[in-house]
């Protein structure tokens, strides 16, 4: 009869030994960022389809996405960041940064969580360059989980300096003008010693700055132009981070890096 009351006891209390253990584990976010060339390939074909697969595959939390088309009659006239979200059943958001070919043309973040707070800011630009822009929004991990600003972002491929002004826009804009911890990721255009990635050194911590492998072309990878950045820097604990192999579905390749949460963080420090 002993025995059989322990055992029972033993049995209710795994339930709660179980929540337990799971209210104790980290939290972790794992992110990617992707330019992934309005879904076209390197074989010259338009396939959304192959780009959500990628998605799929990876499996993250989060999705900055670049150079995706919103109505553009080069893509056919499809809301690509919506198709995408139904393509990998994620929350999505668009931002513009510029009229395109009937449409337009800009940022997109996909969710497993849902978005809140969705903004886009404009960044600087001169005549005869392509606009930019940045688009935020506030994600939280589960119901229980950290809330941080996500924010994915695409700079000037071709002037260095209007790229410098672009990254001296975003980076107090966005460290002023939240208080919460934050992701940054996106295609930056610049390498790791540049004035461009430099500017955000102080506020930011590069997700990939140990293993710095290159992203960009995606057949073969020459330079690293695609980052991940977090802050503050006790805010994550980089777990890990992959350049992924698909040469085909873009010109760039995906980077995925996964995150942890640091428990003792309760807000961005000054």
């Amino acid at each position: 009869m002993i025995l059989r009351r322990t055992l029972l006891l033993a049995i209710f209390a795994i339930p709660t030994f179980l929540s337990a253990l799971q209210a104790s584990e980290p939290s972790r976010v794992c992110v990617l960022t992707y330019n992934i060339h309005h879904g076209e390939g390197m074989d010259g074909k338009l396939d959304l389809n192959r780009i959500a697969a990628v998605i799929k595959h990876l499996d993250p939390d989060i999705v900055a996405l670049q150079e995706v088309d919103k109505a553009t009659n080069r893509s056919h006239g499809v809301d690509q960041a919506a198709e995408l979200g139904i393509l990998t059943g994620m929350h999505a958001a668009f931002g513009k940064a510029m009229d395109y070919a009937g449409g337009h043309y800009g940022e997109a973040i996909l969710s497993k969580y849902p978005l809140t707070n969705v903004n886009v800011l404009a960044l600087p630009s001169t005549e005869g360059c392509e606009p930019r822009c940045a688009l935020a929004a506030q994600v939280r991990l589960g119901e229980n989980g950290p809330e941080f600003v996500f924010v994915s972002t695409h700079l000037e491929h071709a002037k260095a300096p209007l790229r410098l002004r672009q990254s001296n826009k975003l980076n107090p804009f966005l460290v002023r003008a939240n208080s919460l911890p934050m992701i940054l990721a996106g295609d930056f255009n610049d390498v790791p010693d540049s004035p461009t990635i430099r500017v955000l050194q102080p506020n930011w911590t590069d997700a990939s700055v140990k293993q710095p492998d290159p992203t960009s072309p995606s057949a073969p990878p020459k330079r690293k132009i695609d980052y991940v950045f977090f802050r503050p820097a006790n805010a994550w604990r980089v777990v890990e981070q992959q350049v992924v192999n698909e040469p085909v579905a873009s010109d760039h390749l995906p980077l995925l890096v996964v995150l942890e949460w640091s428990e003792t963080n309760d807000s961005v420090a000054n």
